[in-house]
């Protein structure tokens, strides 16, 4: 079966970083996605898809990233339920990413004001040797398959090529 998505919207606020009891950073953002067309009205509807970003991707999103940046997202679609405090069953349903691309420019503000009190920034280069570039075999039934926490190797990959077209 295939489970892939690609998205490209508007980050709705600013992502906010946050760490796992286990130390994995991770960012749950959403982005505001524009239909093709137009409804009854004549208006253009948006989607609001949420979506779930780990490890350094997430560190570098929630570094270099602001509400109304355009991120490009391909991921998958993923289904996961809750009780909530009434005791009622909660559906949701989010991207998990495998890859981000920033698609909008920093604003020359950000950049003048960089230059004075700099962001921390990922020191990831991308790695030469091109094997590095392929998936993991990781095994299926570990941890961070149940937790659809996408394999480190293929998210620190996908970090350092994210990272270094930002500027």
């Amino acid at each position: 079966m295939i489970n892939q998505v690609t998205l490209v919207g508007r980050l709705t606020k600013d992502p906010e970083l946050r760490i796992t009891p286990e130390g994995t950073p991770v960012v749950n953002l959403t982005l505001a996605v524009n239909r093709q067309f137009k409804n009854q009205n004549g208006d253009y509807e948006t989607d609001f898809v949420h979506c779930t970003i780990w490890r350094k991707t997430a560190e570098n999103t929630a570094n270099y990233c602001r509400k109304g940046s355009v991120l490009g997202v391909t991921g998958k679609i993923h289904t996961r339920n809750y009780q909530n405090q009434d005791g009622k069953k909660v559906y949701v349903t989010e991207v998990v990413a495998e890859n981000v691309q920033f698609l909008s420019r920093r604003p020359a503000n950000d950049e003048q004001q960089s230059s004075v009190n700099p962001r921390p920034s990922a020191q990831t280069q991308p790695p030469t040797d091109r094997r590095d570039w392929e998936p993991s075999n990781t095994n299926m039934n570990s941890s961070s398959q149940s937790m659809n926490i996408p394999p480190k190797e293929k998210e620190d990959a996908n970090a350092a090529v994210t990272a270094r077209g930002i500027f």
